[in-house]
């Protein structure tokens, strides 16, 4: 009987042994990452009119995550699985209709998502909040979270360059 509780208590002691490290990992690069990110390549398009805004590096890391939980599955290193000429690069979302290349132009995109030329809807076939029902990741992502998205995919760019969009993949 001493024995299993024995070899009980050493697995347990393990287990929290490999979590605090993974822990700390995190903490320690997430920290890393945070100061690596200068305001410049932070600041991205608001709006149409061109006025800029400059995200936090905690709003990133959020707009990073959340990304990745509702987009990524698609949308790896901003390239498109679905429709390979049309990725997330700043040229190719300035160049829809509507243009998408600022933070409430993709806000208003994960609303309600229309073809590139923007004459039809895609709210049944792409990832939006007015068909959380058939999203469901999308339901639980408010403004903020979606203004963090577009955040995060704006300043990509500016933080890892051409392996962004179909430029030299990381992975």
């Amino acid at each position: 009987m001493i024995h299993i509780l024995k070899s009980i208590l050493t697995k347990a002691l393990s287990i929290y042994v490999c979590l605090t490290i993974a822990m700390l990992t995190f903490f320690v690069m997430k920290s890393a990452i945070a100061g690596e990110i200068d305001p410049a390549s932070r600041t991205v398009s608001l709006n149409e009119a061109r006025e800029q805004v400059t995200f936090s590096t905690r709003q990133l890391m959020q707009g990073q995550r959340k990304f990745n939980g509702s987009c990524a599955q698609c949308h790896v290193d901003g390239a498109s699985k679905t429709n390979p000429d049309v990725d997330l690069g700043l040229e190719t979302l300035a160049n829809a209709t509507p243009a998408r290349d600022s933070v409430e132009a993709i806000v208003d995109y994960m609303h309600d998502p229309t073809t590139y030329d923007g004459l039809r809807s895609l709210a049944e076939l792409h990832p939006s909040t007015i068909r959380a029902d058939l999203f469901p990741r999308m339901r639980d992502l408010n403004d903020d979270d979606l203004s963090a998205i577009a955040g995060y995919i704006l300043a990509q760019p500016n933080i890892i360059g051409d392996q962004w969009a179909g430029g030299k993949p990381k992975r």
